[in-house]
């Protein structure tokens, strides 16, 4: 044995088919989510695209649930497009009025999503944020603003901390059941030198600790332990030595799986995994009459495990292929 393997922890809270589940934070969010959308789970992914810093993931959720007027003071214009300091650069247009609306369906998605949700997985990505000096903003993206209108600073826990419960209270007046899980980005910040990304990461992972330690309804999914430890090596990682690859994300989404799935669902998940590459085959030839048998068992098996998750559009797609 050449490696510490990190165990599944059964998890007291379990997902299921009827959860509703919210992703934010950083891309590892957009990882989950995508793995969560493409199970069959009822899963909103990321809608104010990736929020590294958690002052600003959580910025943004309370701003979803009360309005302020802090968006329209961190509108900025570069290159014909106008910006947020607020949010993503995905979030951009051509006039100061479409930029608003985007925001303002995102804000307003997210508050249907944090009323209703069962789950919100939060990725803290980094602790490190920057400050616009004219105004002692803290911004979620300096949009390519030049480096010395920012000032950087490390995050403490002391700051992270009262802002999450802050946060948290608001949330449970509209949705008190809501339970959260928390995790680390496994993503290298290696323009902050490896040193200050360990810093950094360590801020993040006590912060963590405490909000789990201090509420019965915050837990911590050790993504970052598995990335670090158990899969503690480079062929784990995409060509530029910082991200994990598909292999990784694939072997940390079996343990999220096996953390917060019960059994039934798991069962559930592996008939659509192994209907999903009968789906993803390509035949030689379609019009054959081997392959439209296999069609024709394929959508049956379809119509089956239909009765427990939306395959509305497989089916009919299945159709579509049967002469």
């Amino acid at each position: 044995m050449f490696r510490t393997e990190i165990e599944p922890q059964d998890s007291s809270i379990k997902i299921d088919y009827q959860s509703k589940i919210l992703t934010l934070g950083s891309c590892f969010s957009d990882s989950i989510g995508q793995r969560l959308t493409e199970a069959k789970f009822q899963s909103e992914v990321n809608p104010y695209g990736t929020i590294f810093n958690p002052l600003s993931i959580f910025e943004l959720m309370e701003l979803s649930l009360e309005r302020s007027e802090i968006l329209d003071a961190a509108v900025l214009k570069r290159d014909g497009y106008y910006f947020n300091y607020k949010f993503h650069s995905s979030f951009r247009a051509k006039t100061k009025d479409t930029l608003h609306k985007r925001m303002e369906e995102a804000l307003t998605k997210v508050a249907q999503q944090l009323k209703e949700a069962n789950f919100i997985f939060i990725t803290l990505g980094t602790a490190w944020v920057y400050e616009q000096n004219k105004t002692h903003m803290l911004v979620a993206n300096c949009h390519k603003t030049p480096q010395k209108e920012f000032t950087r600073r490390l995050l403490s826990v002391e700051e992270i901390v009262p802002a999450f419960f802050a946060l948290k209270e608001v949330i449970n007046q509209f949705n008190p059941e809501v339970q959260f899980i928390f995790t680390v980005s496994p993503v290298r910040h290696t323009r902050d030198t490896l040193k200050l990304n360990s810093v950094s990461k360590s801020v993040l992972r006590l912060a963590a600790y405490y909000m789990e330690d201090m509420a019965p309804d915050v837990h911590y999914f050790p993504a970052y332990e598995i990335m670090m430890d158990d899969l503690r090596d480079y062929r784990f990682y995409e060509k530029d030595l910082i991200h994990p690859n598909e292999q990784a994300i694939d072997y940390i989404w079996e343990q999220f799986v096996q953390t917060y799935l019960d059994k039934k669902d798991q069962a559930t998940l592996e008939k659509w995994n192994k209907l999903q590459m009968a789906l993803n085959h390509k035949p030689f030839n379609p019009k054959s009459g081997g392959h439209q048998k296999f069609l024709s068992k394929t959508l049956d098996q379809l119509k089956q495990l239909g009765k427990e998750l939306p395959l509305d559009k497989e089916i009919e797609n299945l159709n579509k292929q049967l002469k």
